[in-house]
């Protein structure tokens, strides 16, 4: 028996004995809860062991650490790997958690979750989403230590690294992240690559032939290979090199065997995804060296090595607790202002230039009272960044005068059209390219990394091409601004591939995703503060590119019923209402131009702008039933999308006015038109409600 472990251990290198330990507390977690992914942490602890024994810059006692360096699985799928390690270097992650992987309850789900198991800086799992989340990791540190730093006080100073699989790499917002993340010269960006050369169902001799390394130096990256994934000199020296190359992102392709050590399932895929077994974990065990029994062994030794990463970790955070100290003193007011982002507070006033638009009957499109809005929280809030999928122009999301952010050292050349402000890290106007999948993963690691909110815009129709990345948003709680422009069939002449009939139906049926489609002017202002206010999930605005009327509010509620989701815009100037119209953006307009002629008539009508069913579904019972009350059950909803959903709030004996079929190419108001969206079709359909003869 060895004396050090009184395990029975064959004597070993600590380094070897520590590998070994993350090993097989995966596999033994994995095959306790029979389900899980063992062939990746076999095959890849010795890359993640020097990673995080020699290199990571963290706080286990403070996983949120500002300062700390961030670690991306982006292969979560593995993550029995991540949290082992998370488990031996000393986080909140107790023995009991690791016994209980994929269990109910437990902080240890099948894919790591943001937000449920401390250390863990994103969710992972569908693949491709954690290496754009690293970029936007990478981006944001780049942008505050530009804005913040000063000779001698690098007080935003750390590494992105991630852990990719050849999955990840497979999938097109990687693509676009890489590529993006080579333009931007991201020097503090570094992916190990777990190039085991096996996928869930088979080799990748089927599908992915291509030179890896090639292609990444094709996109302006750093690559370099080591050849035996389980040689940690060589490892480290390339972990070296790459945090030494300060002008490129970094890949590192690391050979590696999925399942390392199995006897019968190392490099086949058949240790992808399903546990050893009984018998294969045995062999495996006794094939590596390590005691059969028991199971989730820690030698000693290798615990009191990985939990130096406590004292080190409260060292390396009191050291930079230190510096930023005196960097408040030195430069108070850019002190106070990193102090506030980072702690996620907004300023005092933030919303005091917002503006209060005049009742006009021609209007503006919702889109450009959006940018108005956005002008003037871009002059007080330092934090706000964004852009879009190189549709500034049209979705109106341009901040003036706020810099472009760029690498300083990349000659742009032709700068027409640009913000203001120049080109540099400290730009807060972020140029995504055509790149809607990518821009969605960047923009969840901008809010992950903390001190910015950021924002991303495109057409609505492409809301499609965000989606995986909103759905991850919802789910980490992530405070993003999605701003989706022309958002229906009004736009017009583009015709269907670019009109939006289920898009807005698609994003009200995500969990945790507040959409608000404003009516005019002033409610897309009101919505704006919304946004900015809503500090625990993401919110997607939905604007139109026509003109709406700027309703005239001395005759109406005020726009701050929209924080309400519904609210009553106008009743009857005498009685009870008999009818109900609902509806939400461009077409409230549309419903009192109809309540004028139904009330001429001798029809009392209740008009009810409902931009926001999540906001609407938040307050209580009393004051939904206030708006729409059960009493009155002729309801009309009417919107220019698909109906589905809003029979929620109509009711059996109530009626829809929407698009269940693809839009066409003609003029915006031809369109509305000849889909019913007229003044005469909602009247007509209101009084076939209250069983009258149509006009």
């Amino acid at each position: 028996m060895d004396s050090a472990t009184g395990t029975g251990l064959d004597p070993a290198s600590l380094d070897q004995q520590s590998i070994n330990t993350i090993r097989f507390l995966a596999v033994d977690a994995i095959q306790k809860a029979n389900s899980g992914h063992p062939g990746l942490p076999l095959g890849a602890a010795p890359m993640a062991y020097v990673l995080w024994t020699r290199f990571l810059r963290h706080n286990p006692v403070n996983p949120r650490w500002f300062n700390r360096d961030r670690f991306v699985l982006s292969a979560g799928h593995g993550s029995m790997l991540l949290y082992a390690l998370l488990h031996l270097t000393g986080y909140d992650l107790p023995m009991d958690q690791l016994k209980q992987f994929r269990q109910w309850g437990s902080h240890t789900p099948g894919h790591p979750e943001r937000g449920l198991t401390p250390g863990v800086e994103t969710t992972t799992g569908p693949l491709g989403q954690g290496f754009g989340n690293g970029v936007g990791l990478a981006m944001a540190e780049a942008h505050l230590a530009a804005r913040y730093n000063r000779p001698g006080f690098d007080v935003i100073d750390h590494f992105t690294y991630g852990l990719v699989s050849d999955g990840d790499l497979m999938e097109g917002v990687a693509a676009e992240a890489a590529s993006l993340a080579g333009h931007l010269k991201l020097g503090k960006l570094i992916y190990l690559y777990d190039d085991n050369r096996i996928t869930l169902a088979a080799s990748t001799q089927l599908t992915f032939t291509e030179d890896h390394a090639a292609r990444f130096a094709a996109y302006g990256w750093h690559t370099q290979s080591v050849e035996d994934g389980n040689d940690l000199e060589a490892i480290d020296r390339a972990l070296c090199a790459a945090r030494q190359e300060t002008g490129r992102p970094s890949l590192i392709l690391v050979r590696t065997h999925l399942g390392y050590g199995s006897p019968h399932k190392q490099d086949t895929f058949a240790a992808h995804g399903s546990p050893l077994g009984v018998e294969e974990v045995t062999l495996t065990k006794q094939n590596l060296g390590w005691p059969v029994e028991p199971p989730f062994l820690i030698p000693a030794e290798v615990e009191g090595h990985f939990r130096q990463a406590l004292d080190l970790g409260r060292k390396t955070e009191a050291d930079w607790d230190s510096v930023l100290d005196l960097y408040e003193a030195q430069f108070p007011e850019l002190g106070r202002e990193l102090r506030q982002l980072m702690n996620g507070e907004l300023p005092q006033g933030w919303d005091s230039d917002i503006p209060q638009f005049a009742t006009d009957t021609k209007g503006l499109a919702t889109r450009v009272a959006s940018g108005k809005t956005l002008q003037a929280l871009n002059a007080r809030l330092p934090g706000l960044i964004g852009g879009s999928a190189d549709l500034n122009p049209s979705t109106d999301t341009e901040l003036k005068d706020a810099g472009n952010f760029q690498s300083p050292d990349r000659a742009v050349g032709d700068l027409q059209g640009s913000a203001g402000g120049g080109w540099s890290y400290a730009g807060r106007n972020l140029e995504f390219g055509v790149r809607e999948h990518g821009m969605g993963a960047i923009l969840n690691g901008l809010a992950a990394h903390g001190g910015l909110l950021p924002f991303g815009a495109t057409f609505l129709t492409f809301s499609d091409y965000l989606r995986p990345a909103i759905r991850l948003a919802a789910l980490m709680e992530l405070q993003v601004v999605y701003v989706f422009t022309h958002d229906s069939i009004g736009m017009g002449e583009d015709g269907p591939t670019h009109q939006s009939v289920e898009h807005v139906a698609s994003l009200r049926a995500i969990p945790g995703l507040t959409v608000i489609r404003p009516a005019d002017a002033n409610e897309t202002a009101v919505a704006w503060r919304v946004a900015i206010e809503t500090r625990s999930h993401p919110v997607a605005l939905i604007l139109t590119r026509q003109n709406v009327p700027t309703l005239d509010r001395s005759q109406l509620a005020p726009a701050e019923g929209l924080r309400q989701g519904a609210y009553i815009l106008a009743d009857p100037p005498q009685g009870s209402p008999r009818l109900i119209l609902l509806a939400s953006g461009s077409e409230v307009g549309l419903i009192m131009a109809a309540a004028l002629e139904l009330q001429a008539k001798n029809i009392p009508v209740r008009l009810v702008s409902m931009p926001s069913w999540e906001l609407f579904e938040a307050q209580t019972q009393e004051y939904r039933d206030s708006v729409l009350p059960p009493s009155v059950q002729a309801r009309l909803a009417v919107e220019a999308g698909v109906s589905q959903g809003w029979h929620r709030y109509v009711g059996d004996r109530g009626d829809v006015i929407g698009v269940d079929r693809f839009g066409a190419s003609a003029p915006g108001p031809v369109v509305m038109r000849e889909y019913g969206f007229s003044t005469a079709n909602v009247c007509q359909r209101a009084l076939a409600l209250l069983g009258q003869k149509g006009i």
